[in-house]
């Protein structure tokens, strides 16, 4: 239990950097009117969550999948 606590103070703690990242690119790029322009910030900040969302995950469920696997193989390997 005290595992899982600690991943998910982790994943928030990433979480509300990601989010504190995206707010200081925001402000330190000028603001155009370009129509062509997009929105990069935008795209950057859902690809870095992402990324983020999928260590996430993966630090959660890496013991899981590791126990998952090895009684896999056991059960191949009799």
């Amino acid at each position: 239990m005290k595992r899982m606590s600690i991943n998910l103070s982790v994943v928030s703690i990433l979480l509300f950097c990601s989010a504190w990242l995206f707010v200081v690119a925001r402000r330190a790029l000028p603001a155009q009117d370009d129509p062509e322009r997009g929105d990069v910030p935008g795209w950057v900040m859902i690809t870095l969550m992402s990324a983020i969302l999928v260590a996430g995950l993966l630090a959660i469920a890496t013991p899981a999948l590791s126990d998952l696997f090895n009684q896999a193989m056991s059960k191949v390997g009799k």
